[in-house]
């Protein structure tokens, strides 16, 4: 397989992982949709520095580690599940009244904040790294250097997800005048807050 075949084939492959709706298009789509698009930009762009860590990780040999350390993905898995638990319960039982699509940020530091929120929510997420683990190799070509190679291939996946974020934030404009309604805020709240604890739930009782 030629390098040229080898960006082909993975470009394909994830660009169907980047389209197949999961935690990182959910949280894009609620904040787009509650807290308005430049948050959601920076929440995407913290997921997208946090799919860089993990490519970044196995490029220097996490991925053995992980692969080979029973304790050491235990330990991240369990730890993205609790943050993944304790954000749809904030979400739940902490809905927002409401939401001003023209209010700006408040506070300095609030696009850190959001930055954090994304970031962390792919990076203590380990079936993101297993899963970089068991795919990226995959597409390295022989005679090529694999770290850097597949550091490349995951900047690609993130220069995949950078698009599909835009275009996820873009939809929804159709509905920004719903979203004045505090009933509506609060159904979107509490909907993705569900989401987010059957996501962890899951991790949490996803075997190795």
């Amino acid at each position: 397989m030629t390098v040229i075949q080898a960006l082909v084939a993975f470009s394909a492959a994830a660009a169907l992982l980047t389209i197949t709706p999961g935690l990182d298009t959910a949280l894009v789509l609620r904040t787009a949709a509650v807290d308005g698009p430049r948050k959601a930009a920076l929440a995407g762009f913290g997921i997208l520095m946090g799919c860089l860590a993990w490519g970044a990780a196995v490029a220097l040999g996490l991925g053995v580690l992980l692969t080979a350390s029973q304790l050491a993905f235990q330990v991240l898995k369990w730890a993205g599940a609790a943050y993944l638990v304790w954000l749809g319960l904030h979400l739940i039982f902490k809905p927002r009244e409401q939401f001003e699509l023209s209010a700006p940020t408040a506070t300095s530091g609030g696009g850190l904040a959001w930055m954090r929120r994304g970031f962390l929510s792919n990076l203590l997420n380990p079936k993101v790294g297993v899963f970089y683990i068991s795919f990226l190799p995959q597409f390295v070509p022989e005679g090529v250097a694999a770290g850097p190679f597949m550091f490349l291939l995951a900047a690609l996946h993130a220069l995949m997800g950078l698009v599909w974020f835009a275009l996820l934030i873009l939809a929804t404009r159709p509905i920004a005048g719903a979203l004045q309604k505090a009933a509506v805020v609060r159904w979107l709240d509490r909907l993705t807050g569900g989401v987010f604890v059957g996501f962890g739930v899951r991790l949490a009782l996803e075997r190795r």
